[in-house]
């Protein structure tokens, strides 16, 4: 088996009186991809944050390439080697771009942070060519462009610092179809040739099933259940996996049938 490149172990978050994480524990080996499923409130993107370091965990803890990140960083240097382990890449690539910076401007703002003292002309020009953008793109602003090109720069700058886990929260639910299969496959080759392990988060049964190895399938801030794609989606074996998938629609969908199972999980 592949050595993990990250592990979470019992996290757990409370927010007053809501148990938005109750002990959550995953591992995603290097160069793997695991997918966290799961309606909105079911505690995943609290979980993805937590992993960014963009929440606090009240207990557990998430461990990059062996070793453990502490729950608070002193220190630039630190805050800067913390931040490269664990990159995420947000669902909207418009507000996460500054309109003012152009695509060439905010990469190589990124590398002049984390990699200071030398020249970024070569590796500027890799990071657009590895997502299918080229120096074409080096001079336009985020509103010149797409919102698939938008969100082919937002990952460019995630992989400028070269992380060992990049998370994707909903990266492709506010693009066209044809431009998420566009995206997807960028990202599948993406992994295929940097070993980089992705943590999806997304509500779409369809991306998890293109894209990961495994998947996780939250509820209520709890694993329900857990296990290699294929198996968790052909055969599922909890309640609730089979209500997502069921809540899919297609030819004889039954909203209300749907609904009313819901109501007795």
């Amino acid at each position: 088996m592949p050595e993990a490149v990250l592990e979470v172990t019992g996290l757990c978050r409370t927010f007053g009186t809501v148990r938005a994480v109750d002990d959550v524990s995953f591992t995603l080996p290097a160069g793997g991809s695991l997918g966290i499923v799961g309606e909105s409130g079911s505690g995943k993107t609290t979980t993805a944050r937590i992993i960014v370091g963009l929440e606090q965990a009240d207990e557990g803890r998430v461990t990059v390439r062996g070793r453990a990140r502490a729950s608070r960083v002193r220190g630039r240097a630190e805050r800067l080697a913390r931040a490269r382990e664990v990159q995420m890449v947000f669902q909207d690539p418009y507000l996460s771009l500054d309109p003012r910076t152009s695509v060439e401007a905010v990469l190589r703002e990124t590398l002049r942070l984390h990699f200071p003292g030398t020249d970024h002309e070569a590796r500027i020009r890799e990071l657009l060519d590895q997502v299918g953008l080229g120096t074409r793109a080096a001079d336009a602003l985020p509103r010149q462009l797409s919102g698939g090109q938008r969100q082919r720069v937002a990952i460019a700058r995630a992989l400028a610092v070269q992380p060992a886990v990049l998370v994707l929260d909903e990266a492709v639910a506010a693009l066209d179809v044809s431009v998420q299969a566009q995206v997807l496959n960028l990202l599948a080759d993406i992994r295929e040739q940097t070993g980089v392990g992705y943590l999806f988060i997304t509500h779409d049964l369809g991306v998890v099933r293109c894209v990961t190895d495994e998947v996780v399938v939250m509820r209520h801030g709890r694993i329900v259940e857990s296990g290699p794609t294929t198996r968790v989606l052909d055969s599922p074996e909890h309640a609730y996996t089979r209500l997502l998938l069921e809540s899919v629609p297609r030819p004889g969908w039954d909203p209300d049938r749907i609904a009313a199972a819901r109501r007795r999980l």
